[in-house]
């Protein structure tokens, strides 16, 4: 699975595609192997997991964002995501995660995406705020979000 955004890819996370990616060309996380994982027991998590957000101008994957799972039975998803040091403040997590929420809404099968990010992440509040996600509430040190379709 692939779509475009105005100046990104985003490519679900498959073994194939993790396969073509050099350690150097991008570090993988736990999530990602924690996806794969579950994705190798059900098939339906494609989609549902980790997308890889690649640059178009340069063919560099410049970071990751996904979902924790399938939407529950109330039609929830939680988004995350993460862009590298290099490509930050260039828009692209704004792109991507809008992006991702149109696609999850657009599925039929999503009525509501949450989100969280530590209190003190400006870079996610603003991303987060931007998009028109709502805050709230708080937990700890943690900001929760949302938005209904």
């Amino acid at each position: 699975m692939i779509f475009n955004t105005k100046r990104l890819k985003l490519i679900a996370c498959t073994p194939e595609f993790l396969s073509t990616i050099s350690p150097e060309e991008y570090e993988i996380g736990a999530h990602v192997k924690g996806h794969l994982s579950e994705l190798q027991n059900d098939a339906s998590q494609l989609g549902w997991g980790v997308w890889f957000v690649v640059d178009k101008t340069t063919d560099a994957i410049v970071g990751d964002i996904g979902f924790k799972g399938k939407p529950t039975a109330d039609h929830i998803v939680e988004i995350g995501y993460g862009i590298i040091p290099s490509a930050q403040n260039k828009g692209y997590a704004t792109e991507a995660v809008g992006a991702l929420i149109e696609w999850a809404f657009g599925s039929g099968q999503v009525k509501r995406v949450i989100a969280e990010c530590l209190q003190d992440n400006s870079a996610s509040i603003k991303v987060l705020g931007k998009l028109g996600l709502r805050q709230i509430g708080r937990e700890d040190n943690m900001l929760k979000w949302e938005m209904n379709k």
